[in-house]
C-alpha cells in the first residue's frame, strides 16, 4: 500500500466533527462495544501483570502508586484512551497521524472525568517516539490496514511494551458464511457509502466507498491465522482472539514476553 501515511491523514481529518456520533451510527453502534471490550482485554491483562509481579521494582512505568502507564496507538478521537484511563486507573499517552483527530480527542479528554490522566500527541506507529520497554500496556484501533508492512509495525508496538506488559487491538472483520458474508458486502459496498453522504456528506461517502474493499483486501493478504503468527513473532504470547457482531469486528490480546 503506498504512502499510508498521507492516505490515513486524507482519509480522516474531514471527519472529526461527526466522528463519535457517525462511527457509531453507521456501525449500529457495535464500534463502541468493541472498543470496551479491547479495553477489557487491557485491564484484565494488566490485573493480572499486577498480581504475577509483571512490571516488577514496586513501581510502573507511571511512576510508584500511580498506575500503570499505557499507550493507545492510532487514539483519534480518544474514546479509547478515555475508557482505558477510567477502567484502568493509570495514565495513557495517545497518539495519532492526524492532527485534526487529535484535536477533537483533546475536547473528548478536556470533558470527561480522567482528564488530568491522558496525554495526546502526533505520532506515527511505525516509528514510536518512545524508548524500549516504556509502557506496562498498549491499545490500538483500526491501525493494520493503515500501515504498509503489519509485521515491522506489530514488532516497533511490541519493542514500546514491558516484558509482562499486555497488548490488545480491535479492527475490522469479514464475517464467513452463506449468509452473513453476502449481507455484508451488500452493507459495506452499497448501503454504508449512500448512508454516509446522506449523513455526514462527501468526505463520509468517500470512506465509505474505501471502507468495505480496503476491509476485504487486508484479510486476503493478512488473514486472521496470519496475523496471531505475527503477533507471537513480534514477540507476544498468551494470545487470544475474539470475532464479534457477526465477524464483523476482530478483538486480539497477549502479553509481551519475558525476556
Amino acid at each position: 500500500m503506498p504512502d499510508t501515511s498521507n492516505l490515513a491523514r486524507s482519509l480522516f481529518s474531514p471527519l472529526p466533527a461527526r466522528y463519535d456520533s457517525l462511527a457509531e451510527i453507521l456501525s449500529f453502534h457495535q464500534n463502541e462495544r468493541w472498543r470496551l471490550a479491547a479495553v477489557n482485554a487491557i485491564a484484565r491483562g494488566l490485573a493480572n501483570g499486577e498480581a504475577g509481579g509483571a512490571r516488577g521494582g514496586g513501581g510502573t512505568a507511571g511512576g510508584a502508586g500511580r498506575g500503570p502507564l499505557i499507550l493507545d496507538v492510532a487514539s483519534g478521537t480518544a474514546g479509547v484512551a478515555i475508557e482505558i484511563a477510567r477502567r484502568t486507573g493509570g495514565t495513557v499517552v495517545g497518539v495519532d497521524l492526524t492532527e485534526r483527530m487529535l484535536r477533537r480527542g483533546a475536547a473528548n479528554v478536556a470533558g470527561s472525568p480522567v482528564a488530568g490522566r491522558i496525554k495526546l500527541a502526533v505520532g506515527q506507529a511505525e516509528r514510536l517516539p518512545f524508548a524500549d520497554a516504556t509502557f506496562d500496556g498498549l491499545a490500538f484501533s483500526y491501525l493494520l490496514r493503515y500501515v504498509a508492512d503489519p509485521q515491522a509495525t506489530l514488532t516497533e508496538l511490541a519493542r514500546v511494551v514491558k516484558p509482562g506488559g499486555t497488548m490488545a487491538s480491535l479492527e475490522f472483520c469479514v464475517p464467513g458464511g452463506p449468509v452473513w458474508h453476502p449481507a455484508w458486502l451488500a452493507y459495506t459496498r452499497l448501503v454504508l457509502p449512500v448512508a454516509g453522504l446522506v449523513a455526514g456528506g462527501p468526505a463520509w461517502w468517500r470512506v465509505g466507498r474505501f471502507l468495505g474493499p480496503s476491509i476485504s483486501g487486508h484479510y486476503r493478504r493478512y488473514p486472521v491465522g496470519w496475523t496471531v503468527r505475527a503477533w507471537q513473532q513480534a514477540g507476544f504470547t498468551d494470545l487470544g482472539a475474539r470475532t464479534m457482531s457477526l465477524g464483523g469486528g476482530l478483538i486480539m490480546w497477549g502479553t509481551r514476553a519475558r525476556d
